[in-house]
């Protein structure tokens, strides 16, 4: 079965940046899919049937079989479409860097952010200092992910990390505003505030990106 008669659809809501991976992740990979906009206040009874355990989106259904999990879901499309440009690397100690790096951005980013929406005073000064220091460990080390000053993770394409990092930081600017606080710099993150405008890419990305 070619990729164009596959049926593929999924249900995000517009607000999750957990939904917004697997969208730009499509996007990259240049896969025709159905956007189902799901209420969380008011789940679709697909939403509650395709993920039972979690009830949450995003979840992807490929050829009526549904997959949950933003980051399963990211490793399921580039498995599946092998022939598209790669969100991994080829090789294994090169998967491994990134499925390393891909769990702190989840756990020591994505997540601190979002605490600091749920503390405050001295509680959220903390957290806002282990974000910051998160920031700058990250910026030290994507200095060798992103190889020989290449505008991506993966080379010349749009990868995975790519993908969570700009999930996770385009938001950046609705944090400062609200917390009233700096998450990212140009002059001290200049490789992370790249990432929020993810979208000025090569032309391969540029043209599945505006579509």
């Amino acid at each position: 079965m070619g990729e164009k008669t596959q049926e593929v659809k999924l249900h995000g809501m517009w607000a999750s940046s957990y939904s917004k991976r697997v969208e730009l992740a499509l996007r990259i990979k240049g896969i025709p899919y159905d956007y189902i906009e799901e209420d969380l206040s008011n789940k679709s009874q697909l939403l509650l049937k395709y993920n039972p355990v979690h009830k949450k989106v995003p979840v992807l259904v490929h050829n009526g079989k549904p997959i949950a999990e933003s980051y399963i879901i990211l490793e399921y499309i580039d498995e599946t479409w092998k022939n598209s440009p790669k969100l991994l690397p080829e090789d294994a100690y090169g998967r491994a860097k990134v499925r390393f790096w891909a769990s702190f951005i989840q756990q020591q980013l994505f997540e601190n952010i979002g605490k600091m929406f749920t503390c405050e005073g001295e509680a959220q000064e903390k957290v806002y200092k282990e974000v910051i220091e998160k920031l700058t460990m990250f910026e030290t080390a994507s200095k060798e992910l992103f190889p020989g000053g290449a505008p991506f993770t993966n080379g010349e394409n749009l990868g995975l990390l790519d993908i969570l990092m700009s999930a996770t930081l385009t938001s950046h600017k609705a944090v400062e505003e609200v917390l009233g606080v700096e998450i990212l710099n140009p002059e001290k993150n200049p490789l992370l505030f790249s990432c929020n405008s993810i979208e000025g890419t090569s032309s391969g990305e540029r043209n599945s990106l505006s579509s």
